[in-house]
Order: C-alpha cells, then sequence, then structure tokens
C-alpha cells in the first residue's frame, strides 16, 4: 500500500525541517511531498534539505485551498493509496499519524478527521475559532445527521476513492468544513479519532477576529449552497 505524507507550507522556514524530520520519524513508510505556497521566505530550501522529501513549489500564492488539492492531485497520478495532511506549523503531530490511519486500514472509513474536542485536551485554539467550531458542529448535526465535533481541523486522511473526490473538486478558501459535504454528498464514510493538537511553534496565524468572523460568514454560506445543491 502505497501511502504519502502532504504538507501545504505558506512561509513556514522556521517549523519546516522540523516537522519534516518528526514525520520520517513517526511515518516511515510515508513519502513526504511538501507543497510550497508561493512562500516568500525559504520554506522551499529548508524542505528541499531533509533527504527523501519532494517539493512542488507554486508560483503565486493560492491559499490552503489549491495547495492542499495540487497534493491530491499529485497523489492521485502517482497511485497513492492513502494519504495523510499535516500542517507544517507543527500544530500537527506526526506521532499521531497512526490514530488517523488504523481506520483507513481496516476499511472503516473513507476519510478520518483528527478532533481536538472529543477529548478535550491538547491545544484548541482561540474563542472565535472554538465558536466557530461548535456552530459547525450543530450544522452538521441539522444538515448531515453527522457528530464531527471539528470540522475545521486539517489533521486528515483519505483513501484512494476519497483522494479521486478532492482532486477533482475541493474549496479554495477555508477548505476543512465544505469539504465534509462534498465528501458525504459523494458517499464518503467520515469518522473521528481524538487527538492532541499543539499550538503553532512559529509565527502568527493569519486568522484574528474579524477574520474569524468572515470564515463563519462565509463557510456558512457555502454550506447551505452546497445543501440546497444537494437537494435539487
Amino acid at each position: 500500500m502505497k501511502k504519502i505524507a502532504i504538507v501545504p507550507a505558506f512561509n513556514e522556514e522556521k517549523t519546516i525541517g522540523a516537522v519534516l524530520a518528526e514525520i520520517k520519524e513517526h511515518c516511515r513508510d510515508f513519502d513526504i511531498l511538501v507543497v510550497n505556497d508561493g512562500s516568500s521566505d525559504r520554506t522551499a530550501e529548508v524542505a528541499g534539505t531533509i533527504p527523501g522529501a519532494r517539493v512542488i513549489s507554486l508560483p503565486v500564492n493560492v491559499g490552503i485551498g489549491g495547495a492542499v488539492q495540487t497534493g491530491f492531485i499529485y497523489a492521485r497520478r502517482h497511485n497513492y493509496d492513502v494519504a495523510v495532511q499535516i500542517d507544517a506549523d507543527g500544530q500537527h503531530p506526526p506521532a499521531q499519524v497512526r490514530q488517523l490511519l488504523e481506520p483507513i486500514l481496516r476499511d472503516e472509513a473513507d476519510v478520518v478527521v483528527g478532533s481536538r474536542f472529543m477529548e478535550k485536551k491538547g491545544y484548541r485554539g482561540r474563542f472565535w475559532r472554538r465558536l466557530g467550531i461548535r456552530l459547525f458542529y450543530l450544522t452538521n448535526r441539522i444538515l448531515l445527521r453527522e457528530r464531527i465535533t471539528d470540522s475545521t481541523s486539517g489533521f486528515r486522511t483519505y483513501n484512494g476513492r476519497a483522494l479521486a473526490v478532492l482532486s477533482e473538486c475541493y474549496p479554495d478558501d477555508y477548505p476543512e468544513p465544505e469539504a465534509i459535504y462534498i465528501l458525504k454528498r459523494k458517499g464518503m464514510r467520515i469518522r473521528e479519532v481524538p487527538v492532541e493538537m499543539a499550538g503553532r511553534r512559529a509565527g502568527r496565524s493569519s486568522i484574528g477576529v474579524i477574520e474569524s468572523i468572515y470564515y463563519m460568514v462565509k463557510v456558512f454560506l457555502a454550506i447551505f449552497v452546497l445543501f440546497l445543491r444537494k437537494l435539487e
């Protein structure tokens, strides 16, 4: 079974080296793909010093959705059976990838989401981010009849069926909650497993209070559009 770790990265020169080293340590049977999303710092250079890491550098910054979808397209074209998505800022511990992998290997799920809220341990984000996640949870309960506690988590594993779907259709802006609806519409089985994430190791998030409010409004509108299309 071919496995790949997809690491989207934008201006993460201070953390990317350590993250890739941890992936190599804990995910030895995974190939590594870094998608450098038009970084203006030394992200690509640092990633290129890690033996075995493949680096794709996008000419401009296309955002997290475009960077991750680039990884999905690569994985599908190279016939990978399983992919794990890991952030380059150090929030997703590679040591916990096996927890996300097991339901895929047992054919119990097509997508597995690492949730910070099933056991409520570790870093769970700021208040506005947690509020948005709770609202997404309630929306999922109403529209999908699904208990998904951490829709915004980008710490996920995918099998080949899910990769085929997302390589063709993936949101470009704040993609994680919308992707849940796309996957469910295509009949994918989604599971959550508890994980303990960390705060970013360097830099700062681009999502402040104003951005969090915009995030929630934008994603809710997109979700309801997807839901209405499903009903047609």
